[in-house]
């Protein structure tokens, strides 16, 4: 049983996979946000970019992966190679390590 539980006029209800009551669906996209400029992050390159400006380094090793170290600290972010799999998950991996650089909205 899977669902969001809804509460209208005094009375709770789970409606099933998400579906409102109209028939649309709850679930939000979300945005990563570099906070100075401002900007959406629409690509891996501008990622990147943006992370390199904060002490990060691209580790190569892994295809599959685009993973980011910072000298002195022990964090890694990874994320998946395919920029379309990118979630919120890895979205705020990323702001917990950069709490002053970028944030998540949603869209």
């Amino acid at each position: 049983m899977s669902g969001v539980w809804v509460f209208k006029n005094g009375v709770v209800r789970l409606v099933e996979n998400g579906a409102a009551a109209g028939g649309e669906a709850v679930r939000r996209r979300k945005a990563l946000v570099h906070t100075p400029s401002g900007q959406v992050v629409r690509s891996y390159a501008e990622l990147e970019s943006e992370l390199r400006a904060l002490g990060w380094e691209r580790y190569y090793e892994d295809p599959a992966l685009y993973q980011f170290h910072k000298r002195g600290a022990l964090d890694l972010i990874s994320l998946p190679a395919d920029f379309a799999r990118f979630s919120s998950v890895h979205m705020y991996d990323i702001v917990i390590k950069n709490r002053d650089s970028f944030r998540v909205v949603d869209v």
